[in-house]
């Protein structure tokens, strides 16, 4: 078989470059430039690394063009219709669905796992009372790397390996409630061992000492659903970020909180929170119209959040599924956020059969649904990111473990630099009082 090559001419000095021609088992073919440098003397120019291949991976596939979403080979229509949050964990961990004696094993270690370390409930306190979650979640998660540190635990054998999942799959959702515990000035609610994963995150979340939370099937199966369809993205900003931390060695639960710190930004894991303010604004089902109008005029700086995805662009797979447990959500929610979904459920409607809309592919999004159904759990906007965290964290440290099998260098992109060039040095009697970037008082 002909070796697949790239020939690349410089039209400077005539010279060609070949370089490897890689194909996967799914998705475009990807040339080999590992060795651009080495050959050409240049470095690739790719911002925002739109058309670069970090890594080799068999976790997660996506074909955004034909709203294609695969983990471990499974579609996520199907693995979101026919499993539960922990079995869609075991096949992220492990590549293949676990038999039902190995879920078994599976679930009870995630549930004999869950309590944290006593002296790690007096870390929430040195945080302010009105602090957001995620500041909260970023110290927590980081602070675990002092419990698990690695004179302690060999993080690259499998044990070592075993010690970070375990630990971390079990122990996010009971920070994670904490955390909002604390933002309300509750006491803090203990796991319980004979409830399921996702009922468990209820119950943290919502249970007082004054009156247990029994959450609904219709609860239950949404959360799990949501934690399922936010599990793994393939090569996102926070899973890069705990993949890049990780290729310099650092200790697990540190890389997780980097992953952590990545998801807070509005650009990536903020995007559900910007659905609810957006219905907000729009205030009543009558002003939909209006809104829509501003949504079609490029020069209105209104958008439709939680409408197409940067890499689905024909529909997001995530959203169909998701679409149809909001719903039975709702029709079971009786509270004063009735208006805001019947607002969301009317401009969804819209939306899906305005031509405008149809023509540019701008569906709703896994955002849109996850955003209306943390609503309608009872959830404020600020913890809506957190439960985006608790449900990636499978992601980050499957993708964490698969990278540290395998050959690994630490990550070190490069730059295009455009600064100044030999400047002399100037003693400091001598330099003139030039304006400043930034102040240097600050009120």
């Amino acid at each position: 078989m002909k070796k697949k090559t790239l020939t690349i001419k410089d039209n400077r000095n005539g010279k060609v470059y070949e370089f490897d021609v890689k194909d996967g088992s799914c998705g475009p073919a990807v040339a080999d430039l590992s060795s651009f440098y080495e050959k050409t003397g240049m470095f690739v120019y790719d911002p925002g690394f739109k058309s670069t291949a970090s890594c080799e991976s068999k976790i997660t596939f996506i074909d955004g063009e034909k709203g294609i979403l695969l983990h471990r080979g499974y579609k996520i229509e199907d693995l979101a219709e026919n499993s539960d949050y922990a079995e869609v964990c075991y096949l992220l961990l492990n590549g293949d669905l676990p038999s039902k004696e190995n879920k078994k094993k599976f679930i009870n270690i995630l549930t004999h796992h869950t309590m944290l370390h006593e002296q790690i409930l007096r870390f929430y306190s040195g945080f302010r009372r009105d602090s957001h979650p995620m500041a909260v979640m970023v110290g927590i998660v980081g602070a675990l790397s002092s419990f698990y540190p690695e004179k302690k635990y060999d993080f690259s054998t499998n044990k070592g390996k075993w010690v970070a999942v375990s630990r971390l799959l079990a122990k996010l959702p009971t920070m994670a409630a904490m955390a909002y515990k604390y933002s309300l000035g509750q006491p803090f609610i203990y796991p319980k061992n004979e409830l399921s994963y996702s009922e468990n995150f209820l119950h943290m979340l919502f249970s007082t000492p004054c009156g247990e939370y029994k959450p609904t099937k219709a609860s239950v199966d949404a959360l799990d659903k949501l934690l399922i369809l936010h599990a793994d993205h393939e090569q996102n900003a926070s899973t890069s970020t705990v993949k890049i931390a990780g290729s310099s060695g650092a200790n697990p639960f540190a890389c997780v909180a980097a992953g952590v710190a990545s998801l807070w930004g509005p650009a990536h894991g903020g995007a559900n929170e910007s659905v609810i303010s957006m219905l907000k604004t729009i205030g009543k089902e009558e002003n939909i119209e209006k809104y829509i109008k501003k949504a079609k005029d490029i020069d209105d700086p209104f958008r439709l959040m939680g409408f197409g995805h940067r890499v689905y662009k024909n529909h997001d797979p995530r959203a169909n599924v998701l679409r149809k447990y909001c719903h039975n959500l709702l029709n079971e929610v009786d509270d004063f956020n009735i208006s805001l979904f019947k607002l969301a459920t009317k401009l969804e409607k819209i939306a899906l059969n305005d031509e405008y809309f149809i023509k540019r592919k701008l569906y709703p999004n896994v955002d849109f649904y996850s955003g209306i159904i943390l609503k309608a759990l009872g959830l404020p906007e600020s913890m809506f990111t957190v439960i985006f965290a608790v449900a990636r964290t499978v992601g980050w440290i499957s993708q964490w473990k698969e990278m540290t099998e395998s050959e690994n260098k630490i990550s070190r992109p490069r730059q295009l630099y455009n600064g100044k060039d030999n400047r002399e040095f100037v003693k400091i009697n001598d330099r003139k009082n030039i304006q400043k970037m930034f102040p240097l008082q600050v009120d």
